[in-house]
């Protein structure tokens, strides 16, 4: 099984482009092709996105974080890294890959796709991951 870190921003195109490299990275997960982890952080993140920037009710907000969970795996990073200057928050990412060691951190964020790579983990875009699996 493959390991990954499926970011807020890949989740969040799935959600509302079901026609999609994103859409078909989450149904990998939704059918355990592949082994997501997420953190409370990030459940966190995409709660507020949803809410924020997308003014999602209540009720589509809590079913959208329930299916994440549902499908992924709760951790519970054990360190703090500070290594995405420009944008802070993406460390969340990093932290629940490098505390999960999985194999890749699947991600349409410029911040963290320049990196290329993490503590041995390969950071690429929902299409790189189609095209490895």
């Amino acid at each position: 099984m493959v390991n990954v870190v499926i970011d807020t921003n890949v989740i969040i195109s799935s959600i509302f482009w079901e026609k999609g490299n994103p859409h078909s990275v989450i149904k990998l997960a939704i059918r355990q092709k592949v082994s997501n982890f997420t953190s409370p952080e990030m459940l966190s993140e995409l709660s507020k996105v949803l809410r924020e920037n997308f003014g999602q009710p209540e009720h589509f907000v809590e079913s959208q974080v329930s299916l994440v969970a549902k499908y992924s795996r709760l951790a519970k990073p054990n360190r703090k890294v500070n290594v995405i200057k420009e944008d802070p928050k993406d460390d969340m990412v990093l932290e629940c890959a490098a505390s999960c060691k999985v194999n890749y951190i699947i991600t349409g964020d410029n911040h963290l796709l320049k990196l290329k790579k993490f503590e041995n983990i390969a950071i690429v875009t929902p299409r790189e991951i189609l095209d490895l699996i």
